[in-house]
Parts: structure tokens; sequence; C-alpha cells
């Protein structure tokens, strides 16, 4: 049986967690116990990307791709206006990586945008009833145990085209850690020849503009410098940048990228002056 990452803006939430493990379980086909994990995403389909596309990054690294199935359910209905028939949502999509990964949930926004690159196919499914209010217990559950018993032939699945997927252009806060390191969307790749280790970067967040100074890695200034550099998450040959100070935690006020950009939200758009 395959294994479920669960990666929604409802997860951290512990009965929503406990029902759909209880509707995904209730719809295997092969009773063994079934390995389900969950990552709490906040409502933007920009965070939502950026943790599907560093647990793609882990699987692919530390685990067996064929073995694991990744649900994401953050569809905020950013095309809607008016109201809604049947809390109708996003299309679903399911996504087979050229790894073997299987993804699936709502193509809202920009949630499948940053493993774009990595999409071997896609595929609608035209089998979604839209009934019910919590579609990942109510229509999603079953598509999730299907995949995970190796059913996807069983599917009503129509094969559609990457170009639904849109791509994600500029800078962006991808992601904040507990400490309040800023995850960006930068990559190494997109500082290269740009800077080097040592330079000051200009850099506008949250309508805050800053200085901040590119090194190697978040203990690569000095205590209480605000610094640029290529952290944990991201492809491991092209890392995305992250903002953040090095703190001891013993100071009056241990501020960190967070806190130093006025408490921006994740998907937050970033700048970067020359």
């Amino acid at each position: 049986m395959r294994k479920l990452v669960v990666i929604a803006d409802w997860a951290e939430d512990s009965l929503s967690c406990a029902e759909v493990k209880i509707a995904v379980n209730g719809y295997l086909k092969v009773q063994e116990k079934a390995d389900i994990s969950f990552v709490a995403s906040k409502p933007s389909t920009i965070h939502t990307s950026f943790l599907v596309n560093q647990i793609v990054e882990d699987v692919e690294i530390f685990s067996s791709p064929k073995e694991v199935v990744i649900f994401q359910n953050t569809d905020p209905r950013l095309n809607y206006s008016s109201p809604t028939k049947k809390a109708e949502g996003a299309k679903a999509l399911i996504l087979r990586l050229y790894s073997g990964i299987y993804v699936l949930g709502p193509n809202s926004g920009y949630d499948f945008s940053l493993i774009k690159k990595k999409i071997e196919k896609v595929y609608h499914y035209t089998g979604v009833n839209e009934e019910g209010q919590f579609h990942s217990r109510d229509l999603y559950a079953r598509i999730c145990a299907h995949l995970m018993n190796y059913l996807e032939d069983e599917l009503e699945l129509e094969e559609a085209s990457i170009v639904e997927i849109p791509d994600l252009e500029g800078y962006y806060i991808g992601h904040i850690d507990n400490f309040g390191n800023i995850k960006t969307t930068i990559t190494y790749e997109d500082f290269k020849g740009r800077y080097a280790y040592g330079d000051l970067v200009k850099i506008k967040i949250n309508n805050v503009t800053k200085e901040a100074r590119y090194v190697s890695n978040l203990f690569g200034g000095y205590p209480g410098e605000l610094v640029i550099y290529p952290g944990s998450s991201g492809s491991k040959d092209n890392r995305f940048l992250e903002i953040s100070v090095w703190r001891y935690f013993n100071e009056e006020k241990a501020t960190t990228g967070y806190h130093e950009f006025n408490y921006p939200k994740v998907g937050s758009a970033i700048e970067i002056f020359d």
C-alpha cells in the first residue's frame, strides 16, 4: 500500500485530520495499516505549492517515490465572487511525476506550480461528486484510497494539459518556520552572477525595505545581522534562499526575519533591488 501525505489549510485542526483519515481508511480495499501523515498550510496557494514541492524533494531523496501519494487541498475559491452551488471548487487534478509520485487535489491558484517541471502526466478526475461541504473527506478520500491501493486504472481519468497549471513568476515568501526564518522562492541560481557572498542586498517585503548581507548560511554573518542565504529547502543543487537573523534566543528582543519585516504573510511578494 502506498503512503499518503496530506497537505492542507485545514490540517492544523485535529478533528478535520481525524475525519479525513477515517474516510480514507473506509474506502481502502486492501485492509492494511495505512500510513497517513498531515502537513498544515496556510490558506495560500503559494504556501501550499512550496510545501508540496518540499515534500516531493524529500520523498525523491529519502523515500520510494512510487510508493507515495501526496494530496493537497488549499482551495480559497479564487475564481468565485458570488454564491456557489454545492460548495464547488477548482477542478480536481491527478498528476503523475517523472519519479512516480502521484499528486492530487484542486487546481487552485499556484497549488501545483512549483512542481510543474517534475510532472509527467496530468489528468482530470471526472468522477467528482460535488455533494458535501468538506471536500477532502467527501470527495477526495475515495481518490486517495484508490491511489494508495494501486487502483488508479479504476478511476475515471481524462488526460489534460500541463498548461492548465500556471507558472509562478516573481519572488514570494514560500514558508515561515517556527524560528521566524523566511523561506523564499528565490533560488541560489537567481543570485548567481548577480551577488557574491558578503554583498549587501536591498530587500522589500510587506512595505518594509532593508539591507541583508548575502552569506553562505544562517551563521555565515554575525549574530544580530540580517542575512540572506541558501537555506534547507528546494533542490539540493539549487536551494531556495532564506532571510533571517542569527540569534541566541536569550536576547531581550530576539527578532528574526519575520519580525524584521513587520510580520508578513506567507505568499507575500518580495522585491530585490540592485
